[in-house]
């Protein structure tokens, strides 16, 4: 992880942002919960994008100091890519949901650490990909379930991560797209509803 962003900077000669998207996602819950599983969740869920941001910041620094980034504060960003589920909580998904919870709680943290070089700003998406959990007309129907009568699409997040890399004042704060599925209560994880 540590050599990712160095060796992405060599082939395209400098990187202005970085969107943690990729997430760990394996059911457990409360009975099941084991530190190996927290381990594996909080590695890549949260750990990763924490080097990744530590990594940028660096970059960004080196480049200032070059005067080649000099007065373009705010134009430097890291988006974490969260879970609609952290407003909207149930007990599935335990170890992944702690891993998204320290990643939102890290978003704070590192805007200040990393301001006023790196904004760093959360995307909450709701039920936006099916998976082998779900059949298409299961998630058809739970995708219906907010107050909007749809949850995200991808495009929904991609247009919302392009407006939170492009607006230089967010920073330290979370996007929820979601149809408004974290306004609502639900017992389960949608693939297991």
């Amino acid at each position: 992880m540590q050599l990712l962003l160095p060796q992405v900077i060599t082939h395209f000669g400098q990187v202005d942002a970085v969107v943690n998207n990729a997430s760990t996602f394996e059911h457990d819950s409360a009975a099941s919960f084991s530190f190996a599983a927290l381990e594996k969740h909080m590695r890549s869920n949260t750990g990763a994008a924490i080097v990744l941001a530590q990594a940028l910041h660096a970059h960004v620094l080196a480049r200032q100091a070059q005067g080649a980034a000099a007065g373009q504060n705010g134009r430097f960003a890291v988006i974490n890519l969260l879970d609609q589920k952290l407003w909207n909580q149930n007990p599935d998904f335990f170890s992944y949901t702690l891993s998204k919870a320290a990643l939102e709680a890290a978003n704070t943290m590192l805007a200040i650490a990393l301001a006023p070089q790196l904004r760093v700003v959360g995307v909450a998406p709701g039920l936006t990909l099916t998976s082998h959990l779900l059949s298409e007309e299961k998630f058809a129907a739970l995708h219906t379930l907010s107050p909007l009568g749809r949850s995200s699409s991808a495009a929904d997040v991609a247009a919302t991560v392009k407006f939170a890399l492009e607006n230089t004042s967010i920073t330290g704060t979370t996007l929820l797209v979601d149809g408004g599925q974290h306004l609502m209560k639900f017992e389960r994880d949608f693939s297991l509803m």
